[in-house]
């Protein structure tokens, strides 16, 4: 597909994800209402506050107290904190229209939903979404600190806290973004030139697959074990703003947390290591039809397939995690989804550097041509 035809579907998409993310903000509000507690008890209602919280324009409670008390001084400072808060929400959601807008033209231009591809394009499309939230909850971050009045007190830890904070909201809100986007991509598709699959030899995708994975493995079995991530945890200093490092590294690199099995019964630190297992062979699986997918494996099109593969294995992993999770009877339902879409920052970065190993083994082992046609230069 072109991109101008891929334009429309991508900004469909954009505005769909950004609408439903401040909605989902605004409803916030609600949940504060009297008898909200009795449709839901007070940990669901914490619990879906929390999820809301990070797309609601409305301050959290206290986070304005510092500036605003006393005297018309500390009124005037507390009103330029409320601003660089709103300025914080407005950053928040351009980068999200602008983030999943760029990222959902390269998809829908490189993995168009026809000749069998509507499956992989709204799964990738869906892994997107998740993204798009995380990169834009991180680019609107300096401001959001800022607002807090103590944006000189360990900042970085605060970084990495903001990273994490997209939640489950954004994946709820990437699956009814992709359906929508893939139906209208499907009507824009219409009367194109047909793209063929196109064949890739096997044992170089098997290949560049197994690479792929080796570097997502990296973070899951090397860097996530104890020993080795407490270790990132304590091991890098700083001064000034730049102190305590070690929060924000964990977050952006870290896609699991696993210790040896002395520390609990056997079988259920087998069962945990089986998600682990499940999360690697999805990336393993995606990352192998990824270059048969796609019409040219150039270097974007590989690196956001390749973060829409790791995306969808960290997903999966959550996902088996909720069915063998015992606390919800404690928690609430709601607790359920809670750990929905933690650690999409270190999928994108190991997503990236999976995307570009595997690319350059495909090359060398002999993938398909990646230069483009006569035809594709014209358009």
């Amino acid at each position: 597909m072109t991109y101008r035809r891929a334009v429309i579907p991508a900004l469909v998409g954009g505005l769909l994800i950004t609408l439903l993310l401040w909605w989902a903000g605004a409803s916030e509000q609600a949940l504060q209402l009297r008898g909200t507690t009795s449709v839901f008890d007070i940990q669901s209602v914490s619990e879906l506050r929390r999820w809301l919280a990070p797309w609601s324009y409305d301050p959290p409670t206290g986070s304005l107290s510092d500036g605003a008390a006393g005297g018309d001084t500390a009124l005037t400072g507390g009103t330029q904190y409320a601003d660089l808060y709103s300025t914080a929400m407005q950053i928040r959601f351009v980068s999200v229209f602008v983030f999943f807008l760029a990222g959902a033209l390269l998809l829908v231009h490189r993995i168009p939903p026809t000749q069998g591809r509507t499956p992989a394009t709204l799964l990738a499309l869906w892994a997107w979404g998740p993204v798009a939230a995380t990169l834009a909850v991180t680019v609107s971050a300096p401001w959001l600190i800022a607002s807090r009045g103590h944006g000189s007190y360990r900042v970085l830890p605060q970084l990495a806290s903001v990273s994490a904070s997209s939640g489950p909201v954004a994946v709820f809100a990437g699956l009814l973004t992709a359906l929508a986007t893939v139906l209208v991509a499907h009507l824009t598709a219409k009367g194109a030139e047909p793209q063929p699959r196109h064949s890739v030899p096997p044992r170089a995708a098997r290949l560049a697959a197994s690479v792929g994975t080796a570097v997502v493995a990296l973070s899951v079995v090397i860097l996530s074990y104890q020993s080795v991530a407490a270790w990132i945890q304590t091991s890098f200093g700083g001064a000034g703003l730049l102190s305590e490092p070690g929060d924000l590294l964990r977050q952006w690199l870290l896609l699991g947390a696993w210790t040896g099995p002395a520390t609990g019964p056997l079988g259920d630190w087998l069962l945990y290591r089986a998600v682990d297992v499940l999360m690697l062979a999805v990336v393993w699986w995606a990352l192998r039809l990824l270059p048969g997918l796609l019409t040219r494996t150039t270097v974007p099109a590989m690196t956001v397939g390749a973060v829409c593969a790791t995306v969808w294995g960290l997903l999966a992993s959550q996902v088996l995690h909720m069915a063998i999770d015992d606390t919800v009877d404690v928690w609430g339902p709601v607790y359920l989804f809670s750990k929905l879409g933690n650690g999409v920052p270190a999928a994108l970065t190991f997503g990236v550097l999976a995307g570009l190993a595997a690319l350059v083994t495909l090359r060398l082992a002999g993938g398909r041509d990646t230069g483009e046609s006569p035809s594709e230069v014209s358009r």
